[in-house]
């Protein structure tokens, strides 16, 4: 049966590209919002994080209706490192709705999103979004889109696919550049005519597979899916299934999507997205099933991590003074609660009983979530990130991650010498409108520690962003930070005449009056070695006086790092210590007669 009342879409594009703001137009001209009513922009990204970033962390479904066709949407992460949400999601969805930027054209998440959907055979929808740029090239990129589909060998039914013109930001959508019209209802049609109606049997057994939870301090974990055949009852007793386990449940509330709102109903078909509440135990990949005839759907394949950190727990002089979760129990409960709803992310023990191995898809997938915890008030410490080799047919083998830069051209010769001893190998080069698109092959540990070093480089000029390629046998040594660490020798408060003598030794990470203890990361010396230094230091007092010593101190202001910047510069003896106030760089050892001790042994 088909079920022509409804569509099921993924909006899929690069990060920056407009995806949440295409969904807020949508939203608004469906009359999901009443006339006059104040709603934020980018309504669909709720979470903080999301805003301040300007990015889509977790995907999150919302639905409007044209001309009685109920249309799902799912707006999904732009970003590489959360990948694992966008494999489950297209799991839910009969087709997409590509978005390029009328000027930057394809980028390398978009060909990472797209191959996904185009393996699951979803029919596609091209939109090329910001038409009103000054400095668009639309038919430039409709070749390119057109390219990308031949490189990732879509199918002739995929390529023949519906181009829609668009500006997000206006709420406009037209069928040609010619068109005058100034609304969405172009490419409401378009989704509606070209978008698979679900089909499936909605009188045989139920099958639901979970491809979302969600969480409610009241009613526990909700789990979102849909629904691939039969029909599903609020107080319905089901079987859980997890390959061949299964498992006795009942459904407690049944919701579908209404805008942005969830609405509670009695009953839901084959093709609805729904969310359910009331099971005792539900993850991410299980079939929710008929216990009569229990059959479970294929399961979900997410890509493994690449990149680990190990967390452990604060235990430095400052520890407890800013956190209200600090110890390894709260740390180990908030790891475990992360994995159940973030399927890419693992967290395996470690000998030391404090610390735990926290494996991801990337720094920047790993780091929101230390600043999610940082925002709940955990504290804790973190090493640096290091890649997850592989055995392969007995050679040892390590991720590679494929690299796009943008940068003017007269940075080039500085960006090809940044990246050669990082071992990347340069596969492509193009002229975009006066920058230089570049395309590189680079091990994932060259990219750790980069990305200041290339904005340096380009002086902020530059754009770089990267995927994950596959795996390659070992490229040999990447040689990493090249400059030592200030450290402090004792505790107490900086003063400007202390650290006026430290800054005579390379750049301060500190400003006056700022509280240090033994062992604290003060400070990048200009030479490799690391040097203990005292910021804390008073100028002596005495009644004489010379001419030109009493001057005011100017100091130049101090390098603040953000969390990632962070853990980009540590080396493998350093970790960062984040408190919900503070993010601070120390030694692994504090005491500087044991690091002393400990490096003699190390050599």
């Amino acid at each position: 049966m088909l079920r022509n009342d409804i569509r099921n879409v993924a909006i899929i594009a690069h990060v920056d590209h407009g995806k949440t703001t295409l969904v807020d137009a949508m939203l608004r001209q469906s009359h999901v919002f009443r006339e006059n009513e104040r709603v934020a922009d980018r309504v669909m990204d709720s979470n903080d994080l999301e805003r301040e970033r300007g990015i889509t962390i977790l995907s999150k479904n919302t639905a409007v209706l044209y001309n009685g066709t109920k249309i799902n949407i799912v707006d999904t992460p732009g970003h590489a490192d959360f990948g694992g949400e966008v494999e489950r999601i297209l799991n839910m969805v009969d087709g997409v709705v590509l978005l390029v930027d009328a000027f930057e054209g394809p980028m390398p998440q978009t060909k990472y999103v797209l191959r996904k959907a185009l393996e699951q055979h979803l029919k596609p929808i091209v939109v090329i979004n910001k038409i009103d740029r000054p400095d668009q090239r639309v038919e430039e990129v409709e070749n390119e889109v057109l390219e990308l589909f031949i490189e990732l060998d879509a199918n002739d039914e995929q390529l023949d696919f519906p181009v829609i013109y668009a500006s997000a930001r206006a709420g406009l959508a037209r069928l040609s550049m010619t068109d005058t019209n100034t609304d969405l209802e172009p490419l409401l049609r378009t989704l509606v005519e070209t978008i698979p109606a679900p089909e499936g049997d909605m009188e045989a057994p139920l099958q639901i597979m979970v491809t979302t939870l969600d969480y409610d301090e009241y009613v526990g974990k909700i789990a979102i899916g849909r629904i691939v055949r039969g029909f599903v009852r609020a107080g319905q007793a089901v079987a859980i299934m997890n390959g061949d386990r299964v498992r006795q449940d009942k459904i407690g509330r049944l919701y579908t999507y209404t805008g942005l709102k969830r609405l509670e109903t009695n009953d839901a078909h084959m093709g609805d997205i729904v969310a359910i509440t009331g099971f005792k135990d539900i993850n991410i990949g299980e079939t929710i099933t008929d216990p009569e005839h229990p059959e479970a759907l294929p399961a979900i394949n997410i890509d493994e991590p690449t990149l680990a950190m190990v967390f452990s727990v604060n235990d430095s002089p400052f520890a407890g003074k800013d956190g209200e979760y600090i110890t390894s129990r709260h740390l180990r409960a908030r790891l475990l609660k992360e994995v159940q709803t973030n399927v890419a992310m693992r967290v395996e023990e470690t000998e030391s009983v404090d610390a735990f191995k926290v494996s991801g898809r990337g720094e920047l997938h790993l780091s929101i979530l230390i600043e999610t915890m940082r925002r709940e008030g955990y504290e804790l410490q973190v090493g640096k990130p290091t890649v997850i080799m592989k055995t392969i047919n007995g050679q040892l083998c390590e991720p590679l991650e494929r690299l796009n830069v943008d940068v003017p051209q007269e940075f080039m010769g500085t960006v090809m010498e940044g990246l050669g001893p990082r071992k990347a190998e340069l596969t492509s080069m193009t002229e975009l409108a006066g920058y230089l698109r570049m395309e590189f092959i680079i091990p994932a540990r060259g990219l750790i520690g980069f990305r200041n070093e290339f904005l340096t480089q380009t002086k902020g000029n530059g754009v770089m962003y990267h995927v994950f390629h596959g795996y390659a046998p070992y490229k040999g040594e990447i040689p990493m930070r090249t400059r030592g660490a200030l450290v402090a020798f004792e505790a107490g408060e900086t003063t400007a005449y202390g650290l006026n003598n430290v800054e005579e030794r390379g750049t301060l990470f500190l400003g006056p009056n700022e509280a240090v203890y033994e062992g604290m990361i003060v400070g990048e010396n200009s030479r490799e070695n690391d040097m203990d230094v005292n910021p804390c230091k008073k100028k002596h007092v005495s009644n004489m006086r010379a001419s030109g010593s009493d001057e005011a101190i100017r100091l130049t202001p101090p390098r603040r790092f953000t969390l990632e910047e962070a853990l980009e510069w540590i080396n493998e003896d350093e970790t960062v210590e984040v408190t919900p106030l503070a993010i601070r760089l120390r030694k692994r050892i504090l005491a500087k007669q044991a690091r002393y001790k400990a490096m003699k042994n190390k050599k």
